[in-house]
């Protein structure tokens, strides 16, 4: 299938899209700030450079978008258009993050993982529960931590 605009259009509709206080984002954020946490941004000097730091807890929050990381949920679909590049290009973020993971971890930090279907969608997660996993973590003793969005129950 063509695109449906010209290069040009889309190089300038692609480069739009933030990397970076994504709306997922801001929303974590929120809900740890209202309940009296604080945090960094994008610590370059941490492998991944991870959206959220916590020193106190020695604790980084990815907050990871479905499209973006070929999460396998119902947000995430193939482009039909130029489909290797895709591929390729999430593989990519897939091993950079994985990369990222394990040096952390080999640091001695521990690593959340918050994907965008447990924000947004049919089965996401409401804020209560979203802000009560990420507290509990941050006061257990779990190395890891990866939110999703609910499972459909099958009938």
């Amino acid at each position: 299938m063509a695109d449906i605009v010209d290069t040009a259009t889309r190089s300038r509709m692609m480069s739009g899209i933030r990397s970076t206080n994504t709306q997922p984002e801001r929303h974590i954020r929120s809900l740890l700030h209202r309940h009296g946490l604080r945090f960094r941004l994008h610590v370059r000097d941490l492998p991944g450079k991870p959206d959220i730091v916590m020193p106190r807890f020695h604790a980084v929050l990815f907050v990871h978008g479905c499209f973006w990381h070929g999460h396998d949920c119902p947000l995430f679909r193939l482009p039909s258009t130029r489909p290797d590049f895709w591929q390729a290009k999430i593989d990519r973020n897939r091993d950079n993050d994985l990369r990222a993971i394990s040096a952390l971890a080999a640091a001695g930090w521990r690593v959340a993982s918050i994907w965008e279907c447990a924000l947004r969608g049919r089965n996401a997660l409401d804020d209560e529960t979203l802000l009560g996993s990420i507290v509990c973590w941050l006061q257990g003793n779990d190395r890891t931590l990866e939110l999703v969005a609910r499972h459909e129950e099958t009938a």
